[in-house]
């Protein structure tokens, strides 16, 4: 599976927005996956004031990634093309990158963005 930004927010913070079906698919998972895109995402958040981290962006990345055993998923220009791709159904192009990279990887997504279904990812809320 690859958590999605906000999905990845909600796992350094505890937050109970992250289902009990996802935080124990998480849990129990071999393997948990997040985009490289998240780290742009996360830091251009911090950065314009929209996103509160209890370090700079850089080291918040890397020790939420250490804590939580998650690998990290680089982009590469199949899965820019494959986000070229697709139906323009979401205008942010870091979540089209996370939807190319799931469909290519054969990987479910957590998140709480509904129209991350309609490309034909499967989706855990």
């Amino acid at each position: 599976m690859i958590l999605d930004t906000c999905a990845l927010l909600w796992l350094a913070m505890g937050s109970e927005e992250l289902s009990r079906e996802a935080r124990h698919r998480i849990d129990t998972a071999p393997v948990v996956y997040v985009s490289s895109i998240s780290a742009f995402e996360v830091a251009v958040k911090a950065a314009a004031g929209k996103l509160k981290l209890p370090t700079p962006a850089g080291p918040w990345w890397i020790g939420t990634i250490e804590h939580h055993g998650l690998s990290v998923l680089p982009i590469d220009a199949d899965i820019c093309l494959k986000a070229a791709e697709r139906p323009p159904v979401h205008r942010d192009p870091a979540d089209r990158l996370i939807v190319a990279t799931a469909l290519l990887r054969g990987k479910a997504v957590v998140t709480a963005d509904r129209r991350f279904a309609d490309y034909g990812v499967e989706v855990l809320r």
